[in-house]
């Protein structure tokens, strides 16, 4: 027994490392010492903006005023809006929009975000599609600075940064520092070779390179960039295209979107089986490290609580291991039962790190429970 809990407190505990800390510097490593800098250029393509939108009246003249001031000339612009089973205003809205580059296509069912996203590739001409969401307001120079890393031959896709703003409780401060994190860690794998997943809310790629996504897929913004990694070209990060967004302020907020999107990681390995096979999959190690084993952390986290508790009077090391584990959940409980002190810098990295990781446990349920997770 003593040997099970040897082999378990170990295993998890090297690979929660890992994920949290060793691939981040391996990946930071790589693009200090072996850089892959994009060679951009002041290049001018036809563009196509893509929009999929489910009940968004109250973000879509926003949206289209923010479109409107992009810094891309006009006539080189298109947009393509896709309604998907609106019940609101939606439709009626666009369809008033005086902007002679706006498409509307509305359908009247309800049939998930990777359809719509098909038909507005379909009817759009661009040699360039960007994909941006509904809610984000972007930076009017987004587009031309997306575009530009395309005039690197080897680039095939190119995101966005994506900003909070209105950060106001201690759980979206810790919500934001785990996104500034995330966003680090992209930025290497940019700078030393490709991502594996851009922001859904700003992304461009080459049309040539799109291919039609499986009816019911979550994470275009995965399966998209990873696509066209496995045609040879790269996926890059540009931090100079901005978009905005607000975070949730409490965990209650959070949890649906992010259990959708965690679950639609699980979704993606049954879709596209192919990327967790390293003779397939280019970015294979980069994948398993950030994606797979980051859904598989909430479990390790359990099996390090339990093997080291079992052995925790055999080493300090282990009474130390179990003690800052049941010492952590104990922050998230006073964050909660003390709000104002859940704004310190350790309270709400724990209380996001704990609910982040929840929602990861619980995304595997979400997924083998429901299989209509593309319907936002």
């Amino acid at each position: 027994m003593t040997h099970i809990a040897w082999f378990v407190c170990w295993t998890s505990a090297l690979l929660l490392v890992h994920v949290f800390v060793g691939y981040p510097l391996i990946v930071w490593l790589q693009a200090r010492l072996r850089p892959r800098p994009v060679a951009r250029q002041a290049i001018l393509p036809r563009v196509s903006i893509v929009v999929a939108v489910h009940d968004g009246e109250r973000y879509l003249r926003a949206k289209l005023v923010n479109l409107r001031q992009l810094d891309y000339p006009s006539e080189l612009v298109e947009i393509v809006l896709v309604c998907d089973g609106c019940r609101d205003g939606t439709v009626g809205m666009a369809r008033r929009s005086t902007d002679p580059r706006l498409t509307v296509i509305e359908h009247p069912e309800r049939r998930g975000k990777a359809e719509c996203l098909n038909d507005a590739v379909a009817a759009s001409t661009g040699d360039v599609l960007l994909f941006t969401d509904i809610r984000q307001r972007l930076s009017p120079v987004a587009l031309r600075e997306l575009v530009a890393n395309l005039g690197d031959p080897t680039v095939g896709a190119v995101g966005g940064e994506l900003h909070m703003e209105n950060v106001r409780t201690g759980f979206a401060q810790g919500v934001d520092f785990y996104w500034r994190y995330e966003k680090t860690i992209r930025h290497a794998e940019s700078l030393s070779g490709s991502t594996i997943g851009v922001s859904g809310a700003l992304y461009a790629m080459r049309r040539s390179l799109f291919r039609p996504l499986p009816p019911g897929t979550v994470l275009d913004d995965v399966l998209v960039p990873m696509r066209v990694a496995a045609q040879g070209k790269r996926v890059v990060f540009e931090p100079r295209a901005m978009a905005w967004d607000q975070p949730s302020q409490v965990p209650e907020d959070e949890r649906r979107r992010k259990i959708r999107t965690l679950a639609g990681n699980f979704q993606l390995m049954q879709l596209a089986p192919w990327l967790l096979a390293p003779w397939s999959n280019p970015l294979w190690f980069r994948f398993v490290s950030h994606k797979v084993l980051r859904l598989l952390a909430p479990w390790l986290i359990v099996a390090l609580t339990i093997s080291s508790g079992l052995l925790v009077t055999r080493h300090p090391m282990y009474a130390l291991a179990f003690g800052g584990l049941v010492g952590g959940l104990l922050l998230v409980g006073v964050a909660r039962l003390r709000p104002p002190l859940g704004r310190l810098l350790p309270l709400r990295i724990a209380v996001a790190f704990f609910y982040l990781n929840l929602f990861a446990a619980q995304a595997l349920l979400a997924f083998a429970r429901n299989r209509r997770l593309h319907l936002w």
